[in-house]
């Protein structure tokens, strides 16, 4: 054996040595700051061809990837990213918090044009890629097309604007935000529903196709998209969509929308998968008592059960907490699973949606009435 040879061998041993007591521990331990060891530039020196999260003195965490099947390049997406819609209650930097996020390994992020984020978010990723933290070719940047923008003249424009704001050359996904289109330039929230007009999705969809064709971004989706809406669209579309991201979470798990996509290759992503991003009452999630009760016989957070069950489902998810501690427990949970009776009680949850829809007063049609 050659020098080099026992040099790797012996990184790689001591890799595995080292993340395994890590690992070991923090699994079993409120502690996670024991071990003082930078293990990021441990696993740098080895041959890698997965993809690995190494969070500094937190352990070693990979997080799987879903392939959006309906991309030609078979394109993967991390099953986890950070979201960014707006939270009036978080008083943290947007930057500062996708900086650390970075940091702990969080490679997908997602935006919106009408979230006012791209920009904290494409400062955040130049500074992070600046600093060596991260290449682009290794980040999954999602972005939204808003409603005002909603119309096939207008779709390009608007991709090429937020591309412009977050610093970029090209996204990994772009969505419809919502099948619904509204008075151009004339932005509000909620929408006044005296402002929508038609939407034209055959020539909405062919603008989002052709904003693949010219390499602005790798992928295109939809977003709150009812099994009737995308009926409507697969029944127009030449690329099919990638992807269909919906509020989604144990008191919101939408069957029949999940089995639809499933049959179609249409990847879900949740949105508020841990029942966040509107205050209306008590958290039907986060406050159940039975689900705190299967936490706690697993030794995990409700946030680690709603997620993981998200992860058991096949979808992919987008919790935003600027929280570093929070941040970090979220990647925790793919070493682990549900068991056949915690997947029985959650099925008995009550169902009801939490965010009725962007206009004022909802709309009746909006949902087609679907579960």
């Amino acid at each position: 054996m050659c020098i080099m040879h026992m040099y790797v061998r012996t990184i790689r041993l001591s890799y595995k040595y080292v993340t395994n007591r890590i690992i070991k521990h923090t699994s079993n331990s409120k502690c996670s700051n024991i071990y003082n060891i930078n293990t990021l530039n441990l696993f740098n020196l080895l041959p890698n061809s997965r993809q690995k999260i190494i969070t500094n003195n937190m352990g070693s965490v990979e997080i799987p990837t879903k392939v959006l099947s309906n991309t030609s390049s078979q394109l993967k997406m991390p099953v986890i990213g950070m979201g960014s819609a707006p939270d009036f209650t978080c008083k943290k930097d947007t930057k500062e918090a996708i900086i650390e996020a970075i940091k702990q390994g969080y490679r997908h992020f997602d935006t919106a044009a009408a979230y006012g984020s791209e920009q904290a978010l494409g400062e955040a990723l130049k500074e992070a890629i600046q600093l060596g933290l991260v290449t682009r070719e290794e980040l999954f940047v999602t972005s939204k097309l808003w409603v005002t923008e909603n119309h096939p003249h207008l779709v390009l424009p608007a991709l090429q604007k937020s591309l412009k704001t977050l610093q970029l050359d090209y996204l990994d996904l772009y969505l419809i935000h919502w099948p619904l289109s509204s008075q151009p330039g004339k932005f509000s929230f909620p929408i006044d529903v005296a402002d929508l007009l038609p939407f034209d999705v055959k020539g909405v969809w062919q603008s989002m196709e052709e904003s693949l064709k010219l390499g602005l971004t790798k992928a295109i989706g939809v977003s709150n998209f009812s099994v009737k809406k995308l009926q409507n669209l697969l029944a127009v579309a030449t690329i099919l969509p990638a992807v269909n991201q919906v509020e989604m979470n144990l008191a919101w798990q939408q069957k029949k929308l999940r089995e639809f996509c499933n049959a179609n290759g249409i990847v879900l992503t949740a949105f508020s998968p841990l029942r966040k991003g509107a205050s209306r009452g008590s958290n039907e999630v986060m406050e159940n008592d039975m689900l705190k009760e299967i936490a706690d016989a697993h030794g995990k957070s409700v946030a680690q059960i709603s997620l993981r069950w998200l992860y058991e489902q096949g979808i992919t998810f987008v919790p935003k907490s600027y929280d570093k501690q929070r941040m970090n427990q979220n990647l925790h949970i793919f070493d682990w699973t549900l068991t056949k009776e915690d997947l029985q009680k959650i099925d008995q949850i009550n169902q009801n949606r939490l965010i009725p829809g962007p206009t004022k007063p909802s709309l009746n049609d909006l949902w087609d009435d679907e579960i």
